[in-house]
């Protein structure tokens, strides 16, 4: 593929994702959601006033209390339309930490979930906000608890955290073999890591769904107390009132380029498609095999 093609085929990408989250604030509002955009599409929105030129994706965050509430409430009151979510439950598994709200009218299959029958369409994904617990006992048991989460939610042994712990991680894994029970497991240690509500007197909050690097970080509460509309593209969306602080904590200065040899357009997906939905693709591009990272 040509760069122009490239390039042309990341635009209609990112206007897809645009109108997602425009479907997203609106349902937000209208059920008192606190909602902002996170991570690269918080940068893209302080230094480009829009999704960063070369970047294909979305993410929102939400505290644990608004995000189980949006987990609950989009189902009931979105039924019907094309925008469905997926969040793993007993009867689904999408080999992902987060839930997403995804046009199924279109076609964005990754390579990691090539063999899921799910829906594959392009997507935008919103991670869970939680409160720090006070002690550095609970905090660390906290850690724990989120990397034992994920390890039985993505049903795969760690394989950037050494030997020992891939190990370690195959062994637990080998415990429970059955798919019912590791999303019972990770249940279990999903509610352990977010027990600690998140209240006016919380002083820290963290993202457990996430790296290991940024679920070691404590922002200050304050700076996700609130919300601020900021431009984004022809549209405007949420960002956390403190995003400068929040963004600096996680990336450093934020608001340096990268080198130019890193500006490329680019896309995890095996197969994207703006104009036809997935299940033009099921049984050619999915279920096909998927073979996980080894160490």
């Amino acid at each position: 593929m040509s760069e122009e093609k490239a390039w042309q085929e990341l635009r209609l990408l990112q206007q897809k994702n645009k109108e997602i989250l425009a479907v997203i604030d609106d349902f937000c509002d209208k059920n008192h959601l606190m909602h902002y955009l996170c991570g690269g599409a918080c940068i893209g929105a302080l230094r480009h006033g829009d999704m960063i030129p070369w970047d294909d994706d979305i993410d929102m965050m939400m505290p644990r209390a608004d995000y189980e509430r949006f987990c609950t409430l989009w189902p009931e009151q979105m039924k019907g339309t094309p925008y469905v979510l997926c969040r793993d439950d007993d009867e689904h598994y999408y080999r992902s930490l987060l839930t997403a709200i995804v046009d199924t009218r279109t076609t964005f299959i990754k390579e990691r979930q090539v063999d899921l029958d799910i829906p594959h369409g392009i997507r935008v994904e919103v991670f869970p906000l939680d409160a720090v617990p006070k002690g550095k006992w609970h905090r660390r048991m906290q850690i724990l608890y989120a990397l034992l989460f994920q390890m039985y939610t993505l049903r795969e042994a760690p394989i950037s955290r050494g030997r020992f712990f891939h190990v370690v991680g195959k062994i637990l894994l080998g415990l429970v073999p059955t798919a019912h029970g590791r999303h019972r497991v990770a249940c279990f240690f999903e509610k352990q890591m977010s027990k600690t509500p998140i209240t006016p007197q919380t002083e820290f909050v963290t993202e457990l769904c996430s790296r290991f690097q940024y679920m070691r970080n404590n922002y200050p509460h304050e700076a996700f107390a609130a919300m601020r509309q900021v431009p984004f593209g022809n549209q405007t969306a949420s960002i956390p009132a403190g995003a400068e602080t929040y963004l600096h904590m996680a990336y450093g200065d934020f608001m340096q380029l990268p080198p130019e040899s890193e500006q490329k357009p680019k896309h995890d997906a095996v197969v994207l498609d703006v104009e036809n939905g997935y299940e033009t693709y099921r049984g050619s591009a999915y279920p096909g095999k998927y073979v996980p990272p080894t160490q």
